[in-house]
């Protein structure tokens, strides 16, 4: 049987598929197909697979499933009993117990605590418990759960503003467990929502958009005005929940729930929470929901001292929990969803999982470093503890020390120690490994919980600064959860490390967070003692083994290219446009002349008269007379009504002044009714514009760097970027200017961004072939650039538009362009040769007027159609090939850049 997430999963794919239907909210097809850069490759246009599959469901949940609650999505997934008891985890003999009634079931997992203890279900009591729709976004370290929180809200406020009376959020909250996953949410207000949103949406959208990070000292949300919509809170758990009151009697305290024990009925909002509850239309969003269910944070069973029996004492998340459930009774609750990184609770799955997107997932997209053949195990008891950190330090610097990110930072090493005099034991050994390698000490950081602001400022800035002189980090309690240092390599785990929330799994994978253009693996070192917690750590939380990691593979690579030359020459194109304009010689036109609509006036209202009739022995209501009201109907003096009728079809005024004239008589008024019918009389007579058609110059911009990322240098020069992804068994056709013979010249005449990453091998070769052509006439080109890696419309104007198969319009741009220095310019295809018959044919078909049926045909007719607007400046050629370049394929370009 499929799992809960994977039905889930193959409905998102069919809804998918279809275009997004909504017949009651189209927009959101259009937003989510916004996400698409490249329909050819499926390539994002911001948003990694994980985030945009996740917002996906998201939206399947809220739209199609009409945002159902975790029970009765089961019951839709699983319409069999049978299956849906399994699917819960439930054991047969426990639906036995129940008759077979999920109701009655359902009411003993809420009631019976024993039941619930013995049959290991806390986690679905939780579910069961809650009034509102709760999802959880299981997520792996790494995918980015940040933007999609980000993703969610901007798309959320969107269709609001879409849709004013629909049932959309409107605000949202949104949870951190702890101040070092605060400040990475700060990331929020770094997203450059243009690309999440289509630009008609997004403008409106970034003015109304209110974000607030609370901070210490601030009783209320002074930036939140109470009732106002569009606002985007960000705040600790702390600072936001039900507290008890510290002063009894005090006017603000109220009771929160009946039927609960007095010292919770005591309980009060804080002025945070009770400014939050004031705001309609709110989503709650809990970021590391893993401390909703993580270890000791959702509670315990205890003994009662009165009956004997145990009960589960609540603890940590429940204070969250009953947070959420006061603010679901104080307002307008449109759903709950929970980001974590496991959809496992103490080896429980989490029934509220609708998105699982795992560690192996994460390493095989190239979303975390791979890791596979890197996990060290060290068979050493804790008096060897310095022949152990040694061997660390000695094989991280022989692996690693000459190893930088992209960006420049350089590879680093974290040991975690569980106490600070075991680190300041094993220090010295360290140390005298380091001198050994001609490496002075001052590489070493050494940071715990009590360390000075100075020394934790410099730890944070390790994760963004690439000039940090620091290369080995000494952690004790620091360094898991929040801490996102992409330039860690490798971590060690030394001695045995003990503490909560899965610290050892998150020390030994805080090495995986990857980043573009990095192929370097990461490397873990496990002393004996810790690995078998880490194996526990790892099942527990993400369903997999020691073994399972050290043998995935990266399947998929991040690359980020740059874009050389910003400035790169458009190519100017005349264009015939279509326009209207009325008729030079209106001669021959009678002068306006109304006729009366027959119109009855809007009626106001009826009045029914009705009866009680005896129908078979009972009495029935019965309407027996129905009577119209009209009410007297508004109406517009004669010159409001020539002026608003003259402007909107530009005539003269006073030629509808006198035509009102002669209907109505002077001082008359003109019913407002009337005004729909004079308007199609006036589109009647004065029909009186042509076709003109306009050859204008316009400029076909071959990249345009405000669709990419903007940077600074160090020296304040702006570059740019874009991030691409792709499979790694097509690693061989990402080409930079060094992979050609001449690289100074390929720099030169082509590569207007780095690299190229091209659809196939004749591709490649057709760029080499074709700039050593150009060298021998260098004076004639400006430049061949590979264009068909950019297709989004805010990169490149050099786009076609073909209508697909499924009814849609999209997008397509050609593999090179050749320019010209004298203006002219030669667009060329590589295509499969399996393609030449097809194509040749929807050319064919075009010529006498028929529409194409092969998808390679549409685009080829589609790219000829652009090029025949202005056929003296462009011409546009397909290369077809099997595996290798013809040697006929540069004939045309020769002829072209030697301009014979």
């Amino acid at each position: 049987m499929n799992l809960f997430h994977e039905l889930i999963a193959a409905r998102v794919d069919a809804w998918r598929a279809e275009g997004y239907p909504c017949a009651d909210y189209p927009a959101i097809a259009e937003i989510l197909g916004h996400a698409i850069d490249d329909e050819r490759t499926g390539h994002l246009r911001y948003l990694r697979k994980a985030q945009f599959r996740a917002l996906e469901v998201y939206w399947f949940l809220r739209l199609v499933e009409g945002t159902p609650k975790i029970p009765d999505l089961y019951a839709r997934c699983f319409p069999k009993k049978a299956e849906r008891r399994e699917a819960l985890g439930l054991s047969a003999k426990a639906f036995e117990d129940a008759d077979y009634d999920f109701d009655v079931l359902f009411a003993r997992i809420r009631t019976d605590n024993a039941f619930v203890r013995a049959n290991h279900l806390e986690s679905l009591r939780e579910t069961l418990t809650l009034d509102y729709p709760s999802y959880i976004l299981a997520l792996a370290m790494g995918a980015g759960k940040t933007i999609l929180i980000g993703a969610i809200v901007a798309t959320e406020f969107a269709m609001a503003q879409e849709y004013p009376d629909g049932p959309f959020v409107q605000n949202a909250l949104i949870f951190a467990p702890g101040k070092t996953i605060i400040e990475s949410l700060r990331e929020i207000s770094d997203i450059p929502f243009g690309k999440l949103l289509p630009p008609r949406f997004e403008k409106l959208f970034a003015a109304s958009l209110k974000l607030t990070f609370t901070r210490d000292g601030d009783k209320e949300l002074s930036g939140v005005i109470d009732g106002s919509a569009y606002n985007l809170i960000v705040t600790n758990t702390e600072k936001i929940r039900i507290q008890k009151p510290a002063v009894r009697g005090n006017g603000q305290q109220f009771r929160l729930f009946a039927n609960t024990k007095a010292e919770e009925a005591e309980e009060i909002a804080n002025l945070r929470l009770q400014k939050i509850a004031s705001l309609p239309h709110l989503a709650v969003f809990s970021d590391e929901a893993h401390h909703t269910y993580g270890q000791k944070l959702l509670g315990k069973w205890e003994k009662d001292p009165d009956s004997g029996e145990p009960v589960f004492k609540e603890q940590g998340i429940k204070k969250v929990r009953r947070t959420v459930d006061y603010l679901a009774q104080e307002t307008n609750l449109v759903v709950v969803v929970n980001t974590t990184g496991t959809p496992y609770f103490e080896r429980q799955p989490l029934r509220d999982v609708v998105v699982w997107y795992g560690l192996g997932e994460g390493i095989q997209d190239g979303v975390l470093k791979d890791v596979a053949g890197n996990i060290k195990v060290f068979s050493l008891d804790d008096e060897h503890g310095s022949l152990l950190v040694s061997k660390i330090v000695t094989d991280f610097v022989d692996t690693y020390w000459e190893t930088r990110l992209p960006d420049g930072s350089p590879a680093r090493l974290a040991l975690y120690f569980p106490t600070v005099a075991a680190r300041d034991e094993l220090r010295t050994a360290i140390e005298s490994t380091l001198a050994q390698r001609a490496i002075a000490p001052a590489v070493l950081l050494a940071v715990d919980a009590k360390s000075a602001e100075t020394v934790k400022a410099e730890f944070y800035r390790l994760a963004h600064d690439p000039s940090a002189q620091h290369r080995i980090v000494l952690l004790v309690n620091m360094g898991t959860e929040g801490w996102n240092c992409p330039s860690l390599f490798a971590c060690g785990l030394v001695r045995r490390l003990t503490g909560s929330n899965n610290f050892v799994l998150q020390a030994a994978t805080r090495c995986l967070r990857q980043v573009p253009g990095n192929a370097t693996p990461a490397r873990i070192y496990v002393s004996r003692e810790n690995e078998s917690i880490l194996e526990r750590q790892l099942v527990e939380t993400y369903g997999t083994t020691l073994n399972d990691l050290n043998a995935t593979q990266a399947e998929r690579l991040e690359k980020d290219i740059r874009l050389h030359k910003p400035d790169l020459p458009p190519l100017s194109i005349k264009k015939r446009v279509l326009r209207f304009r009325r008729r030079a010689d209106p001669s021959g036109v009678s002068p306006l002349a109304f006729q009366r609509p027959e119109i009855d006036a809007p009626l106001a209202g009826r009045l029914d008269t009705w009866s009680i009739v005896e129908v078979g022995g009972r009495g029935q209501l019965t309407r027996i007379d129905t009577e119209a009201l009209h009410a007297e109907p508004d109406t517009l003096d004669l010159y409001s009504a020539a002026g608003g009728l003259a402007a909107n079809y530009h005539l003269p005024m006073s030629e509808l002044l006198a035509a009102l004239r002669a209907l109505y008589g002077a001082g008359a008024t003109i019913p407002v009714h009337h005004l729909d019918a004079l308007s199609q009389q006036i589109e009647t007579q004065r029909r009186e514009y042509e076709e003109d058609w306009q050859e204008v110059e316009i400029a076909l911009a071959l990249v345009k760097p405000d669709g990419f990322q903007r940077h600074t240098d160090a020296d304040g020069t702006p570059f740019y970027t874009a991030r691409i992804s792709f499979e790694k068994s097509r690693e061989h056709l990402y080409r930079m200017a060094d992979s050609f013979p001449n690289q100074g010249f390929a720099r030169d005449k082509s590569f207007h961004y780095e690299g190229y990453n091209f659809d196939s091998e004749p591709e490649a070769a057709y760029l080499e072939q074709a700039l050593n052509v150009i060298a021998q006439y260098a004076e004639n080109v400006e430049g061949v650039w590979f264009t068909g890696g950019l297709t989004d419309p805010s990169k490149t104007d050099l786009y076609a538009e073909y209508l697909g198969e499924d009814g849609r319009w999209h997008r397509y741009t050609p593999d090179f362009v050749i320019l010209r220095k004298d203006g002219k310019c030669l667009v060329v295809e590589v295509k499969s040769e399996q393609h030449r018959a097809d194509i040749a044919a929807d050319l064919a078909r075009a010529d006498t007027g028929q529409q194409p049926r092969s998808r390679e045909g549409r685009k080829a007719v589609a790219m000829r159609q652009l090029t025949d607007i202005d056929p003296e400046r462009l011409t546009y050629r397909v290369i077809f090939a099997g595996n290798v370049l013809p040697a006929e394929a540069l004939e045309e370009t020769r002829r072209f850049v030697a301009q014979d």
